[in-house]
């Protein structure tokens, strides 16, 4: 042993010069974007123990260096031509970088290279064709880049390639059609690419293709028929590539998973022969122009998941039975075809389906009772534009998962069934209009209701039906179309609680009345339809002083007197007035006539009256000034923006809120916080409703800013992954104190801090959380960050996220919660103000706050990043093992990649038969997929939490790559329960 450690130290030390000098030479010319020094390349140590750098042991090869491998590390700079000098030198892996300049051509002096990643990065210029001297190529990856020119045809001699991925870029020309040399060529990759001209017919030599992607390309002409020869191909992908023609016989392909020609213009049937290929998966031909039947033979593709045929607008005759087979299909996708017919009844045993689409067909019947019974997977059913009679099936209630309910355009008739809603609380959009549906009392209505639970109802479209009765309390809905309905009386008052409106339209009923003050209370309105009904009365000033509203149709009513002059009346071509013959006024574009109604006729006495209030307004300015001197030192002034929110909700007493948490009792208490303590209560007006309770500390400065925040970010927001206000209180207690407080869901599961530190908080009974877990957490927060991110008009900054801000409901759904240091984008504040200048918690706050800078959504992706370290490491940023120099981030960025299993939460790992974690010495494979999951995450992590903003990635992109890593995570463990069984 001590030989060989000898050995080995002499082998370090004699490595070869000219080696050690073209990495110095690479590494001088790397950093990590805040100028730092990457972390590898210590001169002090010897070359071959730099990280990422291995060495040969044996032969010819010892000392030499024999892979560089530096992937994900953020590291920015350009490759140099020193890299070519590195003689035996076998994998070079920078992939996932933020390198750029051109490729050096001396890359081709690597004789020994096999592979060669350099995918995800920028570099830029042109493919070396010297590439083709790395005659032991197997690997070559160049995907996502911005490289250009044409794929040089000499990369075709190299017979050994195994994977040829130049995806992702801006190349030119075409395919060459030496491409069929390569004998050995497992996965071609040329999507996204902007390449022209035809697929070559030699790509049908290569006989061991598994993975073929030429999708979004310019490509013309046909598909060749010697594809059908490829019969070890498993992925064809060739989507929005401008192919016409037919589809060839690819039937001998019998290990096809993946067929996806859509977006092309291909012309001729869906072939029969597709039923052959058993192992299909995975099937999309749709936005082409296929005509004939679809053919009975699918039915026998017994693992198809995903089939889409929509689009084509040439398939007629009927859906046939044999699709019923399908039993693995969750997604059927047959829209904007002439498919007749009824619905089928074999449909119904696809007890899997969870998308089903028949929009646009000539399909007629009824639709089947039990539907809700026998599908009650669906979470997208999308009937519109049909000839479907009969009623809703009241079974669609049954569907608990629901979110896409849309029949728009059919003879659908009698009442919507009243259950709609009660079950389905992920309902999103709710488009029955242009049917025959009726409703004539209060209790055809219980649905609307019943949808006012649905958090996530962004739209309902009732429209051209024959409904008749009051439009409901729906508070979070963001659109509503109620138009060419029978509405009669007036527009409701309750209107005005639909806060989160966008769009309204209740045109074409027979309204009367006026428009009353309570629709001023929609903040967010946008387009305002009330066209054609009996509406009368002047214009309210109040629609000039909405600020969003950017549509309005008064049209056809029987308004009178001016128009103002403010807000969506300054343009003209936005507001719509036609058909109300007393208006006047307006702007000049309007060509409305001037207002002179009695005006002239009283004028001499409205100037009497004028001056004499004039000559006594000093005397009343006097008293009123004095008056207000002695009232302010009485009382402070109160805050009118306070009243303004606080009319945002239905208000509640302090009697109330002390009733509910029996008198604010330590018992009750469930949380506290730097402006506040968090009560939990139960509302014995609001049958017994759970909730929590925030009582504001208002002697703690901030307190009444934090207040302002929380209730302004809530008000405007709405995501299932947002904690939901219930109602406010600003009042005074019964001492006569001010008191105000925020009323929430309560959600039963705690917060997250409590999960990942049980014993500090003293929540023992918590069960750690596994990966599955943590993944889903890590995504929810990250989906509610990217929709306050992505906010409109202004996006929203959180400014303290951090485990206890994240709270779990029964379903261990995370809701970010604690607003009350968040800001609008740019929001101007007192500088003075205390609340103003709090940048979020020590450990989680972005390094920039510290020196006072503004904050931005860089800073909420930050402190995102420390959250997922500290979810799958479970220690906190603040912990004292790692010392000030350290740090949790740079504790994870230097156990990267290869020691990651020694800094994640050993609870991650299943438990042996004792009940003890299984050590990271003693691994499986089960364990070792966990310990690269948790390194990809930490590695997001890592890029989150960049010292310089401009580093961080984008929290949109942090989240697509967590649902992939959770994806194939939940795959693999589906496959291993199926395997097992």
């Amino acid at each position: 042993m001590a030989t060989g450690v000898a050995s080995s130290r002499r082998h370090v030390a004699a490595v070869d010069v000219d080696d050690g000098l073209a990495l110095t030479a690479f590494m001088a010319r790397m950093s990590t974007g805040s100028g730092s020094p990457p972390p590898w390349g210590n001169r002090s140590v010897p070359v071959c123990r730099w990280r990422g750098v291995a060495c040969g042991a044996r032969g010819r090869r010892r000392g030499r260096v024999v892979a560089l491998e530096l992937p994900g590390l953020g590291l920015r700079g350009t490759v140099p031509p020193d890299l070519g000098n590195l003689t035996y030198l076998r994998r070079l892996h920078l992939a996932g970088n933020r390198l750029h300049g051109v490729l050096p051509p001396e890359l081709g002096g690597l004789a020994e290279l096999s592979h060669l990643n350099l995918s995800d990065n920028a570099f830029q210029g042109q493919i070396p064709a010297s590439l083709a001297n790395c005659t032991g190529l197997e690997v070559l990856a160049l995907y996502n880049n911005r490289l250009h020119g044409e794929i040089p045809p000499e990369l075709c001699s190299l017979r050994g390639l195994r994977v040829l991925s130049l995806g992702m870029n801006t190349l030119t020309g075409s395919i060459p059609s030496e491409i069929g040399n390569l004998a050995n060529l497992m996965t071609l990759n040329l999507q996204f690419s902007n390449l022209t001209g035809g697929i070559p017919e030699e790509i049908g030599d290569l006989a061991g293709l598994v993975g073929l992607g030429l999708g979004s390309n310019q490509l013309a002409g046909s598909i060749p028929a010697s594809l059908g020869n490829l019969s070890a191909l498993k992925y064809l992908s060739i989507p929005s590539a401008e192919l016409t023609g037919s589809i060839p016989s690819l039937q001998n392909l019998s290990s096809l998973l993946v067929l996806e020609l859509g977006e092309n213009n291909l012309q001729g049937t869906v072939p029969a022969w597709l039923g052959n290929l058993s192992s299909l998966v995975f099937v999309s031909l749709q936005q082409n122009r296929l005509s004939g039947h679809i053919p009975e033979s699918l039915g026998r593709l017994q693992m198809l998941t995903s089939l889409d045929l929509s689009q084509n607008n040439l398939i007629s005759g009927s859906i046939p039975d044999s699709l019923g087979n399908l039993g693995a299909l969750s997604s059927l996708r047959l829209d904007y075809n002439k498919l007749e017919g009824s619905f089928p009844p074999s449909l119904l045993n696809l007890s899997s389906l969870d998308d089903l689409g028949l929009q646009s067909n000539r399909l007629s019947g009824a639709l089947p009772p039990d539907i809700g019974n026998k599908l009650p997977n669906l979470q997208r059913f999308v009937v519109d534009i049909n000839q479907f009679h009969g009623t809703i099936p009241p079974s669609l209630c049954n569907a608990t998962m629901l979110q896409v309910l849309q029949t728009v355009y059919n003879f659908l008739s009698g009442r919507i069934p009243q259950c709609l809603g009660i079950q389905q609380k992920s309902l999103s959009v709710v488009a029955l209009s242009k049917n025959q549906l009726e409703a004539t009392n209060d209790a055809d209505w219980v649905f609307l209701s019943s949808l006012a639970n649905c958090s996530n109802l962004n739209a309902l479209d009732l429209g051209y039906n024959k409904l008749q009765a009051e439009m409901g309390n729906l508070k979070n809905l963001g659109e509503f179309d109620f138009s060419s309905n029978n509405i009669s009386g007036e527009i409701p008052t309750s209107i005005g609680e639909c806060k989160s409106l966008q769009q309204l339209n209740i045109s074409g009923n027979s309204l009367q009345g006026i428009i009353p003050s309570s629709l001023g209370q929609l903040k967010g309105l946008l387009v305002l339809d009330l066209s054609d009904n009996n509406l009368s009365g002047g214009i309210p000033a109040f629609l000039g002083g909405m600020r969003g509203l950017s549509i309005l149709n008064l049209s056809y009513n029987k308004f009178e007197g001016e128009v103002p002059r403010d807000g969506v009346f300054l343009n003209a071509t936005a507001t719509f007035l036609t058909g109300n013959d007393d208006l006047c006024g307006g702007i000049p574009e309007m060509k409305l006539p001037p207002c002179f109604n009695q005006t002239t006729k009283k004028a001499s006495r409205k100037l009497i009256i004028i001056i004499s209030i004039c000559s006594i307004m000093p005397l009343i300015t006097l008293i009123f000034m004095l008056f207000a001197f002695y009232y302010r030192n009485k009382k402070a002034k109160p805050n009118p923006q306070i009243s303004l929110i606080s009319e945002q909700y239905t208000r509640v007493s302090y009697a109330e809120l002390v009733n509910a948490t029996n008198g604010f009792a330590s018992d009750n208490l469930i949380g506290a916080g730097s402006f506040g303590s968090v009560y939990k209560g139960r509302m014995t007006n609001n049958d017994q409703q759970v909730v929590a309770v925030k009582v504001l500390n208002l002697t703690q400065r901030g307190a009444s800013q934090s207040f302002m925040a929380e209730c302004e970010t809530l008000r405007c927001v709405r995501h299932r992954n947002l904690v939901k206000i219930l109602t406010v209180c600003s009042s005074i207690d019964f001492q006569g104190n001010e008191f105000k407080a925020i009323v929430y869901e309560y959600l039963p599961n705690g917060n997250l801090d409590q999960w990942l530190h049980p014993n500090i908080m003293g929540q023992s009974e918590h069960k750690a959380l596994d990966l599955t877990a943590r993944l889903r957490i890590a995504i929810d927060v990250a989906s509610s960050l990217e929709y306050l991110h992505q906010y409109k008009p202004s996006p929203i900054i959180h400014c303290d996220l951090k485990p206890s801000n994240v709270l779990l409901d029964s379903d261990m759904v995370a809701h970010v919660s604690d607003f009350g240091l968040a800001r609008f984008l740019h929001q101007e504040s007192e500088k003075s103000s205390g609340w103003a200048s709090m940048r979020g918690t020590v450990g989680y706050a972005a390094p920039e706050y510290g020196i006072g800078n503004e904050v931005s959504i860089q800073g909420d992706v930050y402190s995102y990043g420390i959250l997922l370290l500290e979810m799958f490491t479970r220690k906190r940023p603040t912990d004292g093992e790692f010392g000030e120099a350290v740090g949790l981030r740079k504790y994870v960025q230097m156990a990267l990649p290869d020691n990651a299993a020694n800094v994640m939460d050993q609870q991650l790992l299943p438990e042996t038969e004792d009940g003890e974690a299984i050590k990271s010495n003693s691994y499986n494979g089960k364990d070792l997929r966990i310990a690269c999951v948790t390194s990809s995450v930490m590695r997001i992590g890592i890029s989150c939490s960049e010292e310089a903003p401009t580093d961080r990635v984008q929290i949109g992109d942090a989240l697509k790559e967590l649902q992939a890593i959770r994806d194939k995570f939940e795959k693999h463990v589906s496959n291993e329960g199926t395997s097992s069984q």
